[in-house]
């Protein structure tokens, strides 16, 4: 079965199930997000806990209920949430061959191809400036002649909590009712989602519950705590990670805010285009640090709603390429282990972020971690800015011979880079840079 018609057939089963519950079956489908973004990617469920975790992880404050998981040997998981606050009329039936233009015609709504757009972007912007900072735009002769570009540095290592992830956390934190923020937030992260997410919920004023790898950097861990959320240790591994997340949910019905696959987190990220072309509109590419993929995927949305003809350059180290791969691939591609200096990008794509990456970034660009650590030190002896190894590796990809020597990347004059963020555990990077040098 193609992805087309897979696509379809998933989208027919929703209208169906949705004639005879009328229309309790999430609407988020039809307004939200495309539904062949909800089938893939996440495996099978063992547990009703499971599932709800699951289902939260599609759909952004779907923690109240949820109805079923099956898998049938032609398909993937279907995963349904049932959403108690949506109450709507029977939505109307499409067939399989419906384009999404004639659902959009029919329906008399907007069907969005991605987890956002520009409208919800902008509506991050306004909902998240009082709390932000709107951070400085740096350049460097040296530096401009030593990539042979003028390059634009968007410095999200001088943003509070010290990366970009305060924006998302900050829109989802501020998205939320009054009845859905009172019972607090949770999230499972090993670095700056878990203290921007702290630091938006003690602005607030609702408890963030943080469960964190017990390997996680000192320093990201220490943020934590001093913007007041709750730690909760799990082990080092994704499935202890995310059964003690769901623990949390069932104890303490609080919303999850996933680190990247939510559209609350990715409108968020995606205002930064909009400060940095406001700032510089002559920037013709933007190269961006991937793991998750939620930053680069707001980023792309707003950048080329905005320009359509600007290029999105994703930026990975050598030894968590899976988002190269993936799109090598045409697919979801997740590697066995990682191996990589920059802690931050060990995460793999998630099933509302891989179809922007599919989609809007021309490219990935790979780099070694000993050219991160030479971007690194770039950043510290010129820029005068410290930031971590995953937030230079969007330099490192600029100075790398595999951007410098492709034809098509030669008319790429006007290069902004997101200096995604500057926390870093100063011990364990300098075990960690006698090692790679």
């Amino acid at each position: 079965m193609t992805n087309m018609s897979r696509t379809y057939f998933i989208l027919f089963v929703f209208v169906l199930i949705s004639a005879t519950d009328k229309g309790k079956i999430v609407g988020a489908i039809r307004r939200d997000i495309k539904a062949q973004q909800c089938v893939s990617g996440l495996g099978e469920c063992k547990s009703e806990d499971d599932c709800a975790l699951q289902c939260s992880l599609l759909f952004p404050g779907s923690h109240e209920t949820s109805s079923f998981c099956d898998r049938e040997p032609h398909l993937p998981r279907l995963c349904l949430c049932f959403h108690d606050y949506i109450d709507r009329e029977v939505a109307p039936i499409f067939d399989p061959g419906t384009t999404l233009k004639q659902m959009e015609e029919k329906s008399g709504e907007s069907v969005n191809q991605y987890a956002a757009d520009i409208s919800s972007i902008k509506a991050a912007q306004e909902r998240i400036s009082p709390y932000v900072n709107k951070t400085s735009v740096l350049s460097s002769e040296t530096l401009n002649s030593i990539s042979g570009r003028k390059l634009y540095f968007k410095c999200e290592c001088f943003q509070k909590g010290g990366a970009f992830k305060f924006r998302g956390a900050c829109n989802a934190v501020f998205s939320l009712t009054d009845d859905e923020a009172a019972k607090g937030v949770v999230t499972h992260s090993s670095g700056n989602h878990a203290a921007a997410l702290s630091l938006a919920a003690k602005l607030r004023g609702i408890p963030a519950h943080i469960v964190i790898p017990k390997n996680a950097p000192k320093c990201k861990v220490e943020n934590v705590v001093r913007y007041g959320g709750r730690v909760i240790w799990s082990e080092a591994t994704v499935q202890s990670r995310e059964e003690i997340a769901a623990k949390v949910l069932r104890e303490t019905g609080a919303v999850l805010i996933h680190p990247y696959n939510d559209r609350r987190i990715i409108s968020g990220q995606g205002t930064i285009s909009l400060e940095l072309l406001d700032e510089i509109p002559q920037i013709d590419t933007i190269i961006v640090p991937i793991s998750g993929g939620g930053l680069i995927s707001g980023v792309a949305l707003a950048a080329k709603s905005i320009n359509p003809t600007i290029r999105i350059l994703a930026a990975e180290p050598k030894g968590a390429n899976d988002a190269a791969r993936s799109k090598d691939s045409g697919a979801i591609v997740t590697l066995p282990e990682t191996k990589t200096i920059a802690d931050g990008l060990r995460a793999f794509l998630g099933t509302l972020t891989w179809p922007v990456v599919r989609d809007l970034v021309d490219e990935v660009i790979v780099v070694e971690d000993n050219e991160i650590i030479e971007a690194m030190r770039l950043c510290y002896e010129i820029l005068k800015v410290a930031v971590e190894p995953s937030g230079a590796i969007g330099l490192a990809a600029v100075l790398s011979d595999s951007f410098k020597n492709k034809a098509a990347w030669k008319d790429c004059n006007n290069v902004g880079i997101i200096l995604s963020g500057g926390n870093v555990d100063l011990d364990v990077l300098w075990k960690s840079l006698h090692k790679c040098v």
